[in-house]
């Protein structure tokens, strides 16, 4: 399934938000529950924790996250499309670790223009599977816009997948997909793969220590539907980009549905979970 494109504004297909939820579970095993940890020993007070989450789609971040930090929570849902508001707002996070109220707002915009006011009430600010999809324009305002509070971003594509078994063409196929992350988009060139690092780089020219961690799908048998799904929307990116593969991803389609058919396949879908803090002094 491709991601979202175009202005964040926008609004986006109902599959686009069944996509979401369907891939919800394989995300909630692929984040790194230790740089969760290192945020909730951060969030020590008496007051409420405010949370501001970016791109919340349909709030898969907070229902992951705030079962797993202490003391009563506000979610706020940064989106730029009402429905998927709608969605997270329906569906919003279970209570804290110590079983504390969790409560949500909806705030729809463009989540590009955010500023440090907007922020200023956060004491934390999260993302999941959104770097990949702005500029490094947008990384560096989003990072503005952060500094000084924690910064949680999760699940951004690294550009490394990996098919079992290999296939001659599964390289080919993967550096195609990785120039359509990398696409310009009504002017606007996505970072893709280079997200992290360009992230990474921003944050710390904020001032903040940024740490790292590998968070990839690992994909088998058992989830043969998202699989199948995910390798459908790699596929049709790759060909979008690269209009001569559509050849020779004949006869490599129906190898790989064979294979998913006898329960052979599998795939490593490598992300980063990235971790901004503050030092002392900014």
């Amino acid at each position: 399934m491709k991601d979202r494109d175009g202005d964040l504004e926008l609004g986006l297909p109902a599959a686009f938000a069944d996509w979401l939820t369907r891939r919800e579970p394989a995300d909630a095993v692929a984040r790194v529950v230790d740089l969760a940890d290192q945020v909730r020993a951060r969030l020590t007070g008496t007051r409420p924790v405010v949370v501001h989450d970016l791109g919340s789609g349909t709030g898969a971040m907070g229902r992951w996250l705030a079962p797993r930090l202490p003391g009563p929570q506000h979610w706020v849902l940064h989106d730029g499309d009402a429905s998927l508001l709608a969605r997270a707002a329906a569906d919003p996070p279970p209570a804290a670790a110590d079983g504390s109220p969790v409560t949500v707002e909806t705030r729809r915009g463009d989540l590009t223009r955010l500023t440090a006011t907007e922020l200023a009430e956060a004491d934390l600010i999260t993302a999941s599977a959104l770097l990949d999809m702005l500029t490094a324009e947008e990384v560096g305002r989003v990072a503005a816009a952060c500094a000084g509070r924690p910064a949680l971003f999760t699940l951004s594509v690294v550009g490394h997948v990996r098919l079992d078994p290999a296939d001659p063409l599964d390289v080919e196929v993967a550096s195609a997909f990785d120039d359509h992350q990398r696409r310009t988009v009504r002017g606007r060139r996505l970072l893709g793969p280079d997200a992290v690092a360009d992230t990474a780089a921003a944050f710390a020219r904020q001032g903040a220590v940024v740490t790292s961690r590998s968070s990839p799908w690992r994909l088998g048998p058992a989830d043969a539907g998202l699989l199948g799904e995910w390798f459908s929307g790699w596929t049709d990116a790759a060909q979008e980009q690269r209009p001569q593969l559509a050849g020779p991803l004949t006869g490599y389609v129906r190898r790989r549905r064979a294979d998913l058919a006898a329960g052979r396949l599998s795939v490593l879908v490598d992300h980063r979970d990235l971790l901004a803090l503050p030092t002392v002094n900014s």
